[in-house]
């Protein structure tokens, strides 16, 4: 069995559409993102977007995972214009969606805001978060991090139930020879995101990790390059985030750029690999900025 190979790409922020935001939006928490969006606006590019996909094209990868952040206010229209990108970036069955903080701005908590990307968030739609997709040995585990929080604050949470059930999955994930990656928005270790910007629930994730364990786990939502590592039940599981994959540069965070992730076939040798691709200043085009293998 050849290595399996993941496309990981974060916080596209896809431009709003033309009447995403309407006169109610502007009494809440969605204003706020407004200004925000006029005022860090410049800092995302739809070309450098469609140029990141295009490499990620040209690589041909097994699957790809994009870990939120795929609008700015989670409008309908955004949504709707969210789901046709998705559909440009090949088989729905081809892409894993978690989704972020900004797709979850206002509104229900309830998950099922998120049903017009069914398709890409599970094989079942009909079932709740977490959401697991086999592709050959590897089991993708989508974590769904996203709620809606007040003003100011950009935190997330998985909740009681969702916990629970990956705390019986991950076991049963092991048993079956496969390799576990969990993805979710939010980072889980702690330092990489500000308070008003993490995790609730992370201590409690933590402690599933630590007695369950697993093999990756990728997150996006720091909009920065990230590497740490969580106590698992055999020892540490490697924690990696990746910058935004439509900032541009010479802004307030690093340049586009996206992880290919191999995956050894091996049961009893499994290596990983990453490679990252970004947006390189002084080509305009993407390059490989290093590969390296993440310890055992």
């Amino acid at each position: 069995m050849p290595p399996f190979r993941l496309a990981h790409l974060s916080d596209p922020h896809l431009p709003p559409p033309k009447g995403a935001l309407g006169l109610r939006d502007l009494a809440s928490k969605r204003a706020l993102s407004a200004m925000a969006w006029r005022r860090k606006g410049g800092q995302h590019d739809k070309a450098v977007l469609d140029a990141l996909v295009a490499d990620i094209g040209a690589r041909a990868p097994d699957h790809i995972a994009i870990t939120g952040d795929l609008t700015n206010f989670s409008t309908s229209p955004e949504v709707a214009a969210a789901r046709a990108w998705l559909s440009s970036l090949g088989p729905h069955g081809h892409v894993t969606v978690s989704p972020g903080n900004h797709d979850a701005l206002v509104g229900p908590a309830e998950a099922h805001r998120f049903a017009p990307w069914g398709p890409w968030l599970a094989d079942d739609e009909a079932k709740a978060f977490p959401h697991v997709r086999v592709r050959g040995h590897v089991a993708i585990i989508n974590l769904c991090s996203a709620i809606p929080t007040a003003p100011w604050l950009a935190t997330g949470r998985l909740g009681e139930a969702q916990l629970a059930q990956l705390a019986k999955l991950l076991p049963d994930l092991a048993d079956r020879g496969l390799f576990r990656l969990i993805v979710l928005h939010h980072p889980p270790v702690m330092g990489v995101v500000s308070r008003r910007k993490s995790l609730e629930d992370a201590d409690a994730f933590r402690a599933i990790l630590a007695t369950h364990g697993a093999d990756l786990i990728l997150h996006g939502h720091a909009h920065e390059a990230a590497l740490g590592v969580l106590p698992g039940s055999t020892g540490l599981v490697p924690v990696l985030g990746v910058p935004s994959a439509s900032a541009t540069p010479g802004g307030h965070h690093p340049p586009a750029r996206w992880h290919e992730i191999e995956i050894g076939a091996k049961a009893d040798d499994r290596q990983v690999w990453i490679t990252a691709r970004g947006l390189s200043d002084v080509t305009g085009a993407f390059e490989t900025l290093g590969r390296y293998r993440l310890a055992a």
